[in-house]
């Protein structure tokens, strides 16, 4: 796979030393046990796979690239670029400004704009609507596009699908850079809905199999279809794509439901579902696949709480939090400033969207076993600094350099 020139600062030379050790050791990626550091009377239980992936370490090198190649310009960003909010501020930091928040709300005027700036489309893409409106400035948006390569990947595959005569589901949060852009691309060429969880989903197909009359459809699903959208016309031959960070198991669980649902309203027997219900498992992203897999396999383990690093909005993070709470106290993090002390801890709640502050969060167990993950858009560096934090706040600092030497 490429490597990219990804800035000094986002590198780790712990968590690169563990890394490459791990792929020496298994270059096919088929073990997803966790790498065990002791760190004195602390021991640190770290996923097999996290942190940045192909797509986010692409956008981070044409980003910077953008800023040294332009100087004195004016360079724009459509939105975060990922969702972390470190690599955002060092954008900043640069000069690089925001044109609208991850919701779509504008932060400037498009009239401001004109066709001697450049704009950076960020890792989620974005749709074919906000693509025309940079090109009828003059601005090519694909110059510095930075679309992660398996989300183009989800859009080709939508494409193909509705141009078969599939309508589209597309499994993700209706706010979100990522379905807002999927959403765009997969609706100019077939009907297209979009389903949040799987109450949803049910509730889909509900209207699909005329348990609900249609009328009521529209206003539970106000805003995630496409113009004309019929939900018991279109609903004939389905095909279910993902924003790609969702949970996979839950994404396979709506294709499976809706799948057994459409085959059984038209009786098709089952070694002829292909023709009411397209294959789409190619659409989950590797790294959403592989970091939700090793946190499996982290959980395998015993141990006293977890922690999983990640910018707040990140939803590949919110998911790999979600798997963990399942087990153990778990506490989502944005960086090591989070461990306050052994006492206290700053932590995001996904319930209610705001940062908490627990006391009495760390046992006073021997040793002390934390498990460690982060999401895609989490560089290693800062990985390393909350390994740094926990050890010192444990009275463990002394031990790390001999950590790194072992996985030398």
């Amino acid at each position: 796979m490429k490597s990219f020139n990804v800035p000094v600062q986002y590198r780790s030379p712990l968590i690169s030393a563990i890394k490459n050790k791990r792929k020496a050791d298994d270059k096919m990626k088929r073990d997803f046990t966790p790498s065990i550091l002791s760190v004195g009377s602390l021991q640190v239980i770290l996923a097999r796979h996290f942190g940045f992936c192909y797509g986010v370490e692409n956008a981070i090198e044409i980003a910077f690239r953008a800023v040294e190649e332009n100087p004195g310009k004016r360079v724009f960003l459509l939105s975060e670029m990922i969702h972390n909010p470190g690599v955002n501020a060092d954008l900043v930091g640069l000069g690089v400004r925001f044109i609208m928040d991850t919701k779509g709300n504008m932060l400037m005027d498009w009239d401001d704009l004109t066709a001697d700036d450049v704009v950076i489309i960020p890792a989620f893409g974005t749709t074919l609507e906000l693509e025309a409106q940079l090109r009828s400035k003059g601005i090519d948006p694909t110059h510095y596009e930075t679309t992660c390569p398996f989300v183009e990947k989800v859009w080709n595959r939508a494409e193909k699908i509705g141009n078969d005569g599939y309508t589209i589901v597309v499994h993700g949060k209706p706010g979100h850079e990522e379905t807002r852009a999927t959403f765009s691309h997969s609706k100019a060429n077939t009907p297209t809905v979009v389903v949040k969880d799987m109450d949803q989903t049910i509730l889909l197909g509900k209207y699909m199999t005329g348990q609900l009359t249609p009328d009521g459809f529209y206003s539970d699903f106000k805003g995630q279809y496409s113009e004309g959208f019929d939900v018991q016309k279109d609903m004939q031959r389905i095909g279910v794509v993902n924003q790609t960070t969702m949970l996979a198991s839950e994404t396979q669980a709506i294709a499976d439901y809706l799948k057994q649902q459409i085959l059984e309203q038209h009786n098709v027997p089952a070694g002829e579902s292909a023709t009411r219900f397209a294959d789409t498992r190619d659409t989950l992203c590797y790294a959403t696949n592989d970091n939700q897999g090793a946190v499996q396999g982290m959980l395998e383990q015993e141990a006293d709480l977890a922690l999983v690093i990640g910018g707040y909005n990140s939803s590949n993070t919110s998911h790999l939090a979600e798997l963990c709470a399942q087990k153990l106290p778990t506490y989502y993090i944005n960086n090591e400033d989070c461990l306050v002390s052994a006492n206290e801890i700053r932590h995001f709640d996904e319930h209610t969207h705001t940062e908490l502050t627990t006391t009495g969060y760390m046992p006073a167990t021997h040793p002390l076993r934390v498990m460690i993950t982060s999401g895609a858009s989490c560089p290693d560096a800062l990985v390393e600094r909350v390994v740094h934090r926990l050890a010192a706040i444990t009275g463990n600092d002394h031990a790390l350099p001999s950590v790194l030497a072992l996985w030398q």
